[in-house]
This record gives C-alpha cells, sequence and structure tokens, in this order.
C-alpha cells in the first residue's frame, strides 16, 4: 500500500474546505435542503464503493458461473435456489441442465428440443417415466455432440419430455462418464 504523502493530503483538505465553505455560503438560505442533497449524493457515493469492494464476494450468488480448473475438473457453483445448474453445448447450441442425480436420464424440454434440431411432435413417446409430478410420456432421441467446456463427447442418448418442463435435466447417463461427482459445500466439482 502507498504511504500517504503529507502535503497532499493537507492541499485536498483546504480544497475540500474550500468548496465546501462555497456551497454553504452560496446556499446559506436553503441549508437545510442543501444538507439533505449532500447527505443522498454521499450514500450513493459510499453504495457505490461498497458494491464495487463487495463485487467479487457478491458476483458468484448474482451470476453463479461454471469454471474449468486447472486440474481438469470442472466447478459449479450452487445457485441462490439451491441448485446446480451447467451448460453444454447440444450440437453447438447452448442447452442450460438443472443437475439431478436423482434422474437416471438427460432429459430434454420440448423446447430445448426444438433449439438443437430435434421435432418434439415427429418424435414417439413411447416411454414412460416416473416423476415427482407423476408419470409422463418419453420419446428417445440421440445428439450428435455434447461439449462441457473442454470436454467433448459423440453420440448422446437423450430424452425428450412429453409434458411441460420448465427445463432440462442433467442425469446420471451423463454424469456417470465423470469419474468422480463431489460435493463441497456449495460448489459440485466434476472430474474426469
Amino acid at each position: 500500500m502507498e504511504s500517504i504523502d503529507p502535503a497532499r493530503l493537507i492541499y485536498l483538505l483546504i480544497l475540500g474546505v474550500a468548496v465546501a465553505g462555497y456551497l454553504i455560503a452560496d446556499n446559506r438560505a436553503s441549508l437545510g435542503r442543501m444538507a439533505r442533497q449532500a447527505l443522498a449524493w454521499g450514500l450513493i457515493f459510499i453504495g457505490v464503493i461498497a458494491a464495487y469492494g463487495l463485487w467479487k464476494d457478491i458476483a458468484p450468488d448474482i451470476a453463479p458461473r461454471q469454471s474449468l480448473a486447472q486440474s481438469g475438473s470442472i466447478t459449479v457453483p450452487r445457485s441462490s435456489d439451491g441448485h446446480f445448474y451447467l451448460t453444454l453445448r447440444l450440437d453447438g447450441v447452448p442447452v442450460r441442465f438443472v443437475v439431478d442425480t436423482g434422474a437416471s436420464a438427460v432429459v430434454l424440454s420440448r423446447q430445448d428440443a426444438r433449439r438443437i434440431g430435434l421435432d418434439p411432435d415427429r418424435l414417439i413417446y413411447a416411454g414412460r417415466a416416473s416423476t415427482a409430478n407423476g408419470e409422463v410420456a418419453t420419446a428417445l432421441a440421440r445428439v450428435g455432440t455434447v461439449e462441457l467446456e473442454n470436454l467433448t463427447d459423440h453420440d448422446m442418448r437423450v430424452q425428450v419430455n412429453g409434458g411441460e418442463m420448465e427445463g432440462s435435466l442433467l442425469g446420471m447417463d451423463y454424469l456417470r462418464r465423470f469419474s468422480r461427482i463431489e460435493i463441497a459445500g456449495d460448489r459440485l466439482i466434476l472430474t474426469r
């Protein structure tokens, strides 16, 4: 940290007193209003400095991101809703998944299936899956390329949910490709 130069500090104090003196003399008829405005600007200034200083601490909660560690493992922060989310590229299209170790399959919502080039209306919904919301019809499909950070897999089997789903689920059909799945505090660590 840089040492404080006493001459510079004295100069800044004199300059501050001069500016404050001018403002008080110029606005002596409305000192109450000026004091309220000064307080408001002071609080805004302190708030901006606090947000800037705390940004590194609060950024993972506001906008959590998956990251690739030097060891080749992928670290995923827990989202504010308590879930872990991973974004994979399916045939070049980014799809956000909820990591679900309780799901055996990778399950795409109809919207995500359509985004990656599958036509949900032409699929055959011959499968059945038991969910927390009851039984739903599913259709089998295949995805040519699956990318997560620098990891690439080919020819992955997925199921398309015939019902309504908020998002897609990343189940064990994909997660078992990792040699280690670890939850450490608020982080999910996947290692190949």
